[in-house]
């Protein structure tokens, strides 16, 4: 294999054998495509032709594949040429019978005139006046063309272009006019579909370079290593899994058994419901009694003292009671108006 180095080791692996024996063909078909390329454009010997052929350091994947696509392109070049060279022959020998065929009827029509000379009257001017259709409209087309100015036979050419690249068989300038202005449309809707793709795939680009940086730094970051015991705590992890799943049918077989002597009771969705009824009945009660608690708070713990607080408190709500019954009599005593008694006169 001559695209792969001396030194290289002898490959045992079967994909990378297969994959060595494709590029191996690959660079095959390239050294003859060469070859037939240079041979055809110099008539050089066949020591200079087997120097046409890539050097060692030129031997990577990158040139092979540019290589193989320039063969392909370059086939593929060939077969359109190929294909234009045999279409302008098909219509090259069609033009070359039809002008033979002119040629052989305008022939005729002489031949005949000049046997037809004698004639004298009305047959012969008949005879003069018929005039093939066919050579009639070539002569007046040829006319027409060698009587186009320089600018007219620019826009006809132009024209004919234009409608044989278009395949419009009868061309008018309505007609391409209105399939120009289609293609232009369609090709200003590419530019706009290309646009949108070449942002969608800055935007893929973007978030790719993003999603690479993350992952750069998750691997770089030391809150997401790996401890350094996490071998011995899986080994730990498989012992331990290993040893409760060899215990577990015993303590299968024993909870089985517990079910048989002791016997657990069956417990229905209404049983349930009924708990949960009861629960949350004793749930308010409480809420009750701790709101009735919280209005003793800061009483002693004895009776007595409790009491006897309670007591002094009282008589001090009392005195503010009596006190604020004396300050309201005060007030309205000082703020009622005062009545002047009048003396009886003395007669």
């Amino acid at each position: 294999m001559s695209h792969l180095a001396p030194s290289q080791a002898a490959i045992f692996s079967p994909s990378v054998a297969r994959a060595a024996a494709s590029t191996a063909k690959d660079w095959s078909y390239i050294d003859t495509w060469l070859r037939s390329i240079f041979s055809n454009s110099s008539s050089s010997s066949s020591s200079s032709s087997s120097s046409r052929r890539p050097p060692h350091f030129e031997r990577n994947p990158e040139t092979l594949k540019a290589l193989l696509a320039l063969a392909a392109a370059n086939e593929a070049a060939d077969d359109h040429r190929e294909q234009l060279f045999r279409v302008e022959q098909a219509a090259l020998d069609e033009i070359r019978a039809a002008e033979k065929d002119r040629e052989d009827r305008r022939q005729r029509v002489e031949a005949q005139k000049q046997n037809q000379q004698g004639y004298e009257g009305e047959e012969q001017e008949q005879e003069e006046t018929t005039i093939d259709p066919e050579i009639l409209a070539s002569d007046l087309l040829s006319a027409l063309e060698a009587n186009l100015s320089k600018d007219g036979a620019a826009a006809l050419e132009a024209m004919a272009a234009v409608a044989a690249e278009l395949g419009v068989a009868y061309p008018t300038p309505e007609v391409l006019g209105s399939q120009f202005v289609e293609l232009q449309g369609r090709a200003l809707e590419l530019e706009d579909g290309l646009e949108r793709v070449d942002l969608l795939r800055r935007y893929l680009d973007r978030e790719a370079a993003r999603a690479e940086a993350f992952l750069a730094e998750l691997r770089h970051s030391s809150i997401f290593a790996l401890p350094p015991d996490l071998p011995r705590q899986n080994l730990e992890l498989q012992r331990l899994v290993k040893s409760t799943s060899s215990r577990l049918p015993e303590l299968t077989q024993q909870v089985l058994s517990l079910e048989k002597t002791v016997g657990i009771p069956s417990v229905t969705v209404e049983d349930v419901r009924a708990d949960e009824e009861a629960y949350l009945d004793l749930l308010a009660r409480k809420k009750d009694l701790d709101a009735q608690v919280r209005a003793f708070a800061g009483l002693p713990p004895d009776v007595e003292a409790a009491r006897a607080e309670l007591e002094a408190l009282r008589a001090e709500l009392r005195d503010a009671t009596e006190r604020r019954d004396e300050n309201f009599e005060k007030l309205v005593e000082r703020e009622s108006p005062v009545k002047v008694r009048r003396r009886p006169r003395l007669d």
